[in-house]
Order: structure tokens, then C-alpha cells, then sequence
């Protein structure tokens, strides 16, 4: 392990800046240098210092289309970093009687994105219903699927896909459990995760809020998704 590495790399995330540019795109969007230098209040130059030095470490990616260059979060690798980061700094911030933990945005507090995957109220809500069809196993550190998976997924709409062979990468993770910000309970994150997100915007259940991690459960996803989950974990949801 090279000393000097790490220390790189949490320097980088450190810099209180950059933190805001990384956790700005948090959500799984692109954004452009200018609309994350306004994001973590700095000059566009100053911005594109920063974006440039977390590119070049692997923090961040990014795409030229036309005159525009977008920036994203590199891989589910730095994503789930940064999401540890989040859960120990929220856990160890200062602690007031009146505080709840989280974010006081009850939108938030209900439904929204971790990186790729679903989080919130419904995202712990999904998990559950997995694990109460037997169909979905945690432990503190990982998760799997048993033989119960493909049917409770399909009622959902989600297809168990093989993985695509090897790529020279190391493959992600199917699924694994990731600690709510707000909720203090698990929610579910990998392959699966990120196809139950998909799933849910791609019909329509979901609705991303502008300029926001929260997501918005539109009526069809209300009807769709209480079926799924049952009256009792729906009802945690909307409580």
C-alpha cells in the first residue's frame, strides 16, 4: 500500500470544494464545470482547477459532447467512498438534543438517489420487501440473492441479467447493503440496486426533482409501488 497514495486521494476529497462538487454529483448526473463551480461557490477557473486534479486522480470522469465537457463520478468504486465518508462524518457530527439525522428536506428523507441506486424511506422499504420474500439476504458487510430473487423481482419488472463476461474490470458487486443516511437501516445497492432505480424512472413510477437528489413518486409509481411493497412498508414510506 503506498503511504503517499492515500493520502492523495483524501486530500483531494478533503479540499472543501471539491467535497461539494463530488457530493453534487452524487445523484448519478453529469454536470458541466461551470455548473459545479457554482455548485461548491468558487470561480469557474478556480472550479476547473479542482475538477482537473480530480480527473486526472480517477475521481471523476469526463465526457466531451460538442463545446460542453461534463463531469460525473468516476465509478461505483468512488461512489460507495464517498458514501462511507458521508454515513462516518453524519455519525460523528456534533449532537443537539432537537436533531434528527440526515437530511431535514423531507422530500429527501422519503426518496432519493445514492449515486445510482434508491435510498430514503422507499429505498429501505425495497430492501425489506426483498428480505421478507426471502428473496434477499444482509450481514453487515454484504448481501446476496437466494433462488427466491427472480420471482419477487419480476413483479417489480426487473430481469436477474448475467453478467457480461470479462472485461478487464473487476466485476460490481450484485447486490450489497448500504447504510441510510437518514434512516440508519440498509438500503440496497449494486447491480440490482441500480436496476430497481432504472426500472422505477423508466416507467414512470419516479420523477428526478430539478437540481436535487430527491425523487418524486409520481401517481402511477404510487399504485405500482404500494402493490409491490404492501399497505404496512408502504405506509413507512408516506408516513
Amino acid at each position: 500500500m503506498n503511504v503517499n497514495s492515500v493520502a492523495r486521494v483524501a486530500s483531494l476529497i478533503g479540499e472543501p470544494a471539491r467535497t461539494a462538487m463530488l457530493l453534487q454529483l452524487m445523484d448519478g448526473r453529469a454536470l458541466t464545470a461551470k455548473e459545479l463551480a457554482r455548485a461548491a461557490g468558487v470561480s469557474p477557473a478556480t472550479g476547473s482547477r479542482h475538477l482537473a486534479l480530480m480527473v486526472q486522480a480517477e475521481l471523476l470522469e469526463v465526457t466531451a459532447i460538442g463545446r460542453h465537457r461534463y463531469h460525473r463520478i468516476a465509478s461505483p468504486q468512488v461512489a460507495t467512498l464517498l458514501e462511507s465518508l458521508m454515513q462516518f462524518a453524519d455519525a460523528h457530527a456534533p449532537v443537539h438534543p432537537v436533531a434528527r439525522p440526515g437530511p431535514r428536506d423531507e422530500a429527501m428523507r422519503r426518496a432519493r438517489t445514492c449515486y445510482d441506486h434508491l435510498a430514503g424511506r422507499l429505498g429501505v422499504a425495497v430492501a425489506q420487501r426483498l428480505e421478507q420474500d426471502g428473496a434477499l439476504v444482509f450481514d453487515a458487510e454484504s448481501g446476496w440473492l437466494t433462488d427466491h430473487a427472480p420471482a419477487s423481482l419480476a413483479r417489480l419488472g426487473v430481469k436477474l441479467a448475467k453478467p457480461a463476461g470479462a472485461t478487464g474490470r473487476p466485476e460490481r458487486a450484485l447486490c450489497r447493503p448500504c447504510m441510510d443516511w437518514s434512516e440508519r437501516r440498509y438500503h440496497l445497492a449494486g447491480r440490482i440496486g441500480t436496476a430497481i432505480c432504472g426500472e422505477c424512472l423508466g416507467r414512470g413510477w419516479l420523477r428526478r426533482k430539478p437540481q436535487s437528489r430527491a425523487l418524486e413518486i409520481t401517481p402511477a409509481g404510487q399504485l405500482a409501488l404500494r402493490d409491490w411493497l404492501g399497505l404496512a412498508l408502504w405506509n413507512c414510506v408516506t408516513a
